[in-house]
């Protein structure tokens, strides 16, 4: 089997489910343990994809996810982000080279900026209004989901482009 269509099959399942642990996060509040879970047991196939040795390129990424979940683990314990933010993202850094989960990491940090300042606008006008509104709630994996969209644009986009001009005959 072609690792491109491994890689690229592995890029639109992880997208997929950014995208669904987004949507769950605003909805619910909550990301379930079981689409983290999948996107762990799918990091082997960006890893065969991208054609990582055990030594030192998985272990690399094992690190990474270790490293992404005790930084996570701390920021949960202060309250900064919620449980399921810190699995989502660890399960990620099992499926990006380190410079393009550094990038989602930036990016993250920019879109989770503006939409906290847009939950927080509507937070405020809520409580203008007389509603009681509680604890403003940032639905962090938004801005994974953004984030990860980019980094998918940037780290894939012209490939995907070259696959599909392959594909086409062209």
């Amino acid at each position: 089997m072609d690792d491109g269509l491994v890689t690229y099959a592995a890029v639109a399942a992880l997208a997929i489910a950014v995208l669904y642990a987004a949507f769950t996060d605003y909805r619910y509040r909550k990301i379930k343990n079981t689409l983290c879970l999948a996107i762990v047991v799918m990091a082997p196939l960006f890893w065969i994809g991208n054609g990582l040795s055990l030594w030192p390129g998985v272990a690399a990424q094992l690190i990474m996810a270790v490293a992404a979940f005790l930084v996570g683990a701390v920021l949960f314990r202060l309250g900064q982000v919620g449980g399921g933010d810190v699995k989502l993202l660890a399960a990620i850094a099992l499926c990006l080279e380190p410079r393009w989960y550094l990038a989602l990491i930036v990016f993250t940090a920019l879109a989770n900026g503006i939409l906290t300042l847009v939950v927080w606008h509507r937070h405020r006008r809520a409580r203008r209004k007389g509603a009681s509104t509680g604890r403003m709630q940032v639905p962090y994996a938004i801005s994974v989901a953004a984030a990860m969209m980019a980094v998918i644009a940037v780290r894939y986009g012209a490939a995907l482009g070259d696959l599909g001009n392959a594909t086409l005959g062209s």
